[in-house]
């Protein structure tokens, strides 16, 4: 049986964490199963709030879109140093192979860090993944020692490859980039969680609100990682401890194991025995 301990966050919300329930990023040993991105919120207050309320370990940095050498107070990776959660370099705004693994080594070199998001898109209308480009970017990356967690459209096909390459962690998106949309194809994802044994799977992009990240979670994914849900959201913090709970029902229900599914109604109560039989 496992043991779970009560915190309290800032607003009072009671969240559970299961003690031991641990998984790995490369070598790094996480509890939190959610992972966040560090842009578009409203200013650095509340991006720090929401990261301390939903109980992250790991978030996200764009490198093409930070100044590297801005060690200023108030730089974001100034302010993301400071918390106690671990940096994860992203390609974001890499449309080839050559351009994620030059991006890639910069990061290494300024955050000395093996850690990298590999994102290589195909058009900025979609934001999906070129898969080509991609899988190069990844083989390229791996013999080069990178830990790579690896963004990917959710085909079980490209997924199955990126985790032979050697990525660390496959990333398949739930919809579109910022899409909100959800899981528009939870069977695939279901297929690619299955096929998929040996390697962390996170879902990446296109969750909207907390019942996608629990949905997610259920299918027995090891965590997801969201952004625009929480810093476009009315109340961002809010919405990331509601992430934070999400994320922990949908572990635990999928943990404790779901009823089958049936055509057909089953009574709750034995049929023997009854009163007047």
């Amino acid at each position: 049986m496992e043991v779970t301990k009560k915190e309290h966050s800032e607003n009072g919300t009671v969240v559970e964490e299961k003690c031991g329930d641990f998984w790995n990023v490369g070598g790094l040993e996480l509890k939190s199963r959610l992972l966040l991105g560090s842009s578009g919120f409203p200013n650095p207050r509340v991006m720090m709030e929401a990261l301390a309320g939903a109980g992250t370990q790991l978030v996200t940095v764009a490198i093409r879109r930070v100044n590297l050498k801005d060690t200023s107070e108030d730089s974001l990776l100034e302010i993301i140093s400071r918390l106690p959660v671990d940096i994860l370099p992203n390609t974001a705004g890499c449309y080839t192979a050559k351009e994620a693994v030059l991006v890639a080594e910069l990061a290494r070199e300024a955050l000395e860090t093996n850690l990298i998001k590999l994102e290589v898109i195909g058009d900025d209308d979609t934001l999906l993944p070129d898969v080509d480009q991609l899988l190069r970017a990844a083989k390229t990356l791996v013999d080069s020692g990178f830990t790579v967690c690896a963004y990917s459209n959710d085909d079980p096909i490209t997924c199955r490859k990126l985790a032979d390459i050697g990525c660390a962690v496959v990333m398949p998106l739930a919809s579109p980039i910022g899409s909100g949309m959800g899981l528009v194809n939870p069977y695939n994802l279901q297929i690619i969680r299955e096929m998929i044994t040996d390697t962390p799977l996170v879902v990446d992009a296109g969750i909207g609100t907390a019942s996608d990240a629990t949905r997610a979670m259920e299918l027995g994914y090891d965590a997801v990682l969201i952004n625009t849900a929480i810093t476009k959201a009315k109340h961002p913090v809010q919405m990331a401890v509601a992430m934070r709970n999400a994320v922990l029902a949908g572990r635990s229900a999928f943990l404790a194991g779901r009823i089958p599914r049936r055509f057909y109604a089953q009574a709750s109560s034995p049929m023997e025995g009854r009163v007047g039989s």
